[in-house]
């Protein structure tokens, strides 16, 4: 699901190719770049060979903690790298706690370091921390008033699609998340796809990215449709 407004493969390969799925922009270019091997085959090479490569990649990338192996750190950081995060300015104005497992007793310890450092903060790593949807909740408040973040990444954690509904809502308040361009929320417990009115709330802070894909999900007027047809 790329998430398109067409389901056309024209329209996936050269309308909306330069904007890449909020959701999982890797997956999205990964598939792309497939669509087009399959649509325009190359006579010359080994184009099956090209296509067993991206589908191995797919496969790769999509498997359980890909990322953890891709970086080589199969072990968890210990929690004694969070200490040493929490500490002085960020470097590259990115605060990175991937891979640290977070429990509720450290939101504080961040919560804190976050307000401290707000002017200096453009991009936060919280992937594969363990984070629930509480414990984002916990960290929202803090996260949402930072002026320059624009990067949060919350991939690879147990956040279920419930968390969806509280994001929207923040996002719709133009003062919270004021330069935020994009929110990963892939290799998450099951959140496949993000609601409409979520995306059209990034589309208003960065309105040159280019057209904007639709995903209209159960809920979104297509409840009542179906209702009707059975009536």
């Amino acid at each position: 699901d790329l998430g398109m407004e067409s389901t056309s493969l024209d329209d996936v390969l050269y309308r909306y190719a330069s904007f890449r799925n909020l959701v999982d922009p890797i997956t999205h270019d990964l598939i792309i770049s497939l669509a087009r091997y399959i649509h325009c085959p190359k006579p010359e090479g080994d184009s099956l060979g090209a296509m067993e490569k991206l589908c191995r990649q797919l496969t790769y990338h999509l498997s359980p903690h890909s990322q953890w192996r891709r970086q080589g750190i199969m072990k968890r950081k210990p929690q004694s790298c969070l200490k040493a995060v929490l500490m002085g300015k960020p470097p590259d104005n990115t605060v990175d706690l991937s891979g640290i497992p977070l429990t509720l007793k450290d939101l504080d310890r961040i919560t804190s370091y976050l307000q401290h450092s707000a002017e200096h903060i453009d991009t936060v790593e919280l992937c594969f921390t363990e984070l629930t949807d509480d414990m984002l909740l916990q960290l929202l408040p803090a996260l949402c008033v930072l002026p320059h973040l624009t990067t949060l990444s919350l991939n690879g954690n147990r956040l279920t699609k419930a968390i969806l509904r509280d994001l929207t809502e923040t996002l719709k308040d133009p003062k919270k998340f004021p330069s935020i361009t994009w929110i990963d929320l892939g290799n998450n417990v099951d959140i496949f796809s993000l609601p409409q009115p979520f995306l059209v709330s990034l589309k208003r802070r960065c309105p040159k990215q280019g057209n904007l894909p639709t995903i209209l999900e159960f809920g979104e007027g297509q409840v009542s449709d179906l209702e009707s047809q059975d009536g």
